[in-house]
């Protein structure tokens, strides 16, 4: 671990964190934890020798570690709790991001997975009113599911319960409507959104 040499917590925080991939990695077991193959398939572009060195790393710094996954010798890493409060310096990263996101993906790689974190992050901050409902968002294989109550939203894989509605749309647009920088109806209009089930309920979720 390479030092800055200087007595800040940023600067701290960084010699931990701040090397190339480390908080994607973050990011891969703030949604769940996971293989090793598994991270390699979430972090598309990774060598998968880099990927052990950065988990080592961690390790050594007390933010992953690993558990046994089932029988056998398979282990699965998870995050520590200190590590786990990296969620919120991520989800303000995530927020502050909608305006780099706003050009779409201009060929980059995506995971639909990785909007288990975004999309509550994003809706988390702005929205005050949260009726109960479960939205299914098509953005890719798996379908996933939106689930809002009371205390916040969620996203995971759609587990079989009825859904209120299903959004289908490319993921840049449902990162719009849960940052609030497009509304459904400029992209109904636009026609890059197709909803199935009740809209006032994807209207109310999104507060769009």
């Amino acid at each position: 671990m390479r030092s800055y040499g200087q007595y800040c917590g940023l600067a701290r925080s960084l010699e931990v964190v701040g090397d190339r991939w480390n908080l994607l990695i973050v990011r891969q077991l703030l949604i769940a934890p996971a293989r090793y193959r598994d991270l390699l398939d979430g972090l598309p572009g990774i060598a998968t020798n880099l990927l052990a060195d950065r988990l080592r790393d961690l390790e050594r710094s007390g933010v992953v570690e690993r558990r046994p996954a089932g029988q056998g010798s398979v282990v699965e890493y998870v995050l520590t709790p200190w590590g786990a409060e990296l969620r919120g310096p991520i989800e303000s990263l995530i927020r502050w991001s909608t305006p780099l996101m706003a050009r779409g993906p201009e060929g980059d790689s995506f995971r639909p997975g990785w909007l288990a974190l975004a999309v509550p992050a994003l809706l988390n901050s702005r929205v005050e009113v949260r009726p109960s409902a479960t939205v299914g968002l098509e953005v890719g294989d798996p379908l996933l599911q939106l689930r809002a109550t009371r205390s916040g939203f969620e996203v995971g894989t759609h587990d079989g319960r009825d859904l209120d509605a299903t959004v289908r749309a490319e993921p840049a647009y449902v990162l719009g409507l849960a940052a609030g920088a497009l509304t459904l109806s400029d992209a109904r209009a636009l026609g890059v959104l197709e909803i199935d089930g009740d809209e006032s309920i994807v209207r109310a979720v999104f507060a769009a």
